[in-house]
């Protein structure tokens, strides 16, 4: 506890009254909005961002976060002590203007719908530093973004996001612009992110940190390239830099009276004719082109109703009340995760198995219960159960092994000796009739097989 307030005292070396108040933040967030195409004169200053309680918050968030090491290897948990010792240094540094940060750590993360995605892993204290910056930008600039902006804010989720494309399809605007940007993140233009930036902060310090975090570079094989162009994803303040960039699009599309949507870079407009939809693709493609040097990937882009695109996992009925159901790629991947998270069983027992699947089977329930469809959930459930069963088959290996566990579990004689014998294959006699007898619904109950099916949607 002593080290703890020790370090605390360290990060508040500041003198007193460096945080701007809630009046002044709200004050500061209505003249930016009032003034967006002229410089800032006013806004966020480095004093805020090394304010000891505005510190403290972000340090909490990066433990919170955990994530791995940036290209010194100082990990999250060395970093408490580290700042006990350097932290008067580093402040400076950020007042003075005159810190520079380092370049993140290359690593490549595959897309779940092929490709790899290419992330930048700052090092710790970066990640300090980034976040604190991100937390008083954020709450400058929040209250002057558009109300359909839906991603990497706070009181705002992917569920709202879904939820008001629903409504726009149910008021009759059944054709949805579906616009992917190419590589936004590595293709953000610098010049345009520091000039927008710059209508709204008008401290060189905060500017120059901002371009210094850009511009870092990024190592790769022991060996660092300079970074031109892109917002490398990784870092604290990505999120709210596309969301500053991509604010432009939305206040557009706000003024030429469209619906939509937007989710990070996922945007969806919502028009009422196929026609329609193919005019507003082509303008804003040519508006994203000419103002923000951005490019719409043709590929991944449409012009369709909304029940054959994906919208953050989701996918709407056909009908005048458009329910949400989960998109045929979503229900690909669980099932790609579960058999990945069930192959090797060697060595685990079934409830072994079902412990590790649990937090994954959690989480998923929690995002995609948010469904209108619970004939999907049944359905995966049963799967789930299938899944179990042949695994369970698998591990009682032999037949009189298995003839043991079925008559163990209440199969009569002659099914158990037909099944325990049979040539089929696990996944097929995970249906038969005696693996039901034996391993019924409430069978995996006990074990900590969770239903996907809440009593909300059943």
């Amino acid at each position: 506890m002593r080290q703890k307030n020790q370090i605390e005292l360290n990060l508040g070396t500041g003198a007193e009254g460096e945080a701007r108040s809630a009046a002044a933040r709200e004050s500061e967030a209505c003249a930016a909005k009032a003034c967006l195409e002229r410089p800032a004169v006013a806004g966020p200053s480095m004093e805020a961002v090394v304010d000891r309680e505005n510190l403290k918050k972000a340090l909490a968030q990066v433990k919170r976060n955990k994530g791995a090491a940036g290209v010194d290897g100082m990990t999250v948990g060395d970093l408490p002590a580290y700042l006990k010792e350097h932290w008067p240094t580093i402040r400076a540094q950020l007042l003075e203007g005159t810190y520079q940060p380092q370049p993140v750590r290359r690593v490549e993360i595959p897309k779940a719908s092929g490709g790899v995605r290419l992330l930048g892993i700052p090092t710790v204290l970066d990640r300090l530093i980034q976040q604190a910056v991100m937390q008083v930008l954020q709450a400058d600039w929040d209250g002057t973004f558009s109300e359909t902006s839906f991603g990497f804010r706070p009181k705002h989720s992917a569920h709202q996001a879904v939820g008001r494309a629903q409504a726009y399809i149910a008021s009759g605007h059944a054709v949805v612009v579906d616009i992917d940007l190419e590589k936004f993140f590595d293709r953000v233009n610098h010049d345009i992110l520091m000039g927008l930036i710059a209508k709204r902060v008008a401290d060189k310090r905060i500017l120059k940190l901002i371009r210094g975090f850009l511009t870092a570079g990024a190592m790769e094989g022991g060996l660092v390239s300079p970074t031109v162009e892109g917002s490398p994803q990784g870092g604290p303040l990505s999120p709210l830099l596309s969301n500053l960039m991509l604010d432009v699009l939305d206040k557009e599309l706000e003024k030429r009276g469209h619906r939509f949507v937007r989710y990070a870079d996922d945007c969806n407009i919502y028009v009422r004719s196929q026609r329609a939809g193919e005019r507003v693709m082509a303008g804003i493609e040519r508006f994203l082109a000419k103002r923000l040097k951005l490019k719409v990937n043709k590929a991944k882009s449409a012009v369709a109703k909304p029940s054959v695109r994906k919208f953050l996992g989701f996918s709407f009925t056909s009908g005048n009340e458009p329910r949400r159901r989960i998109a045929p790629q979503a229900i690909a991947r669980f099932k790609a995760r579960v058999r990945e998270l069930t192959r090797r069983t060697c060595g685990r027992s079934l409830k072994q198995i079902v412990k590790e699947l649990s937090a994954y089977l959690t989480g998923w329930r929690g995002y995609f219960g948010f469904c209108q469809t619970p004939s999907v959930l049944r359905k995966l459930d049963k799967w789930l159960r299938r899944r179990m069963r042949a695994i369970a088959w698998k591990q009682w290996e032999t037949g009189p092994a298995r003839f043991a566990e079925l008559r163990r579990c209440g199969v009569g004689r002659y099914l158990a000796a037909t099944t325990a014998g049979s040539p089929h294959g696990p996944w097929r006699l995970a249906a038969s009739p005696a693996l039901h007898i034996a391993m019924p619904i409430g069978f995996f109950r006990p074990l900590g097989l969770r239903s996907l099916v809440s009593p909300a949607t059943a």
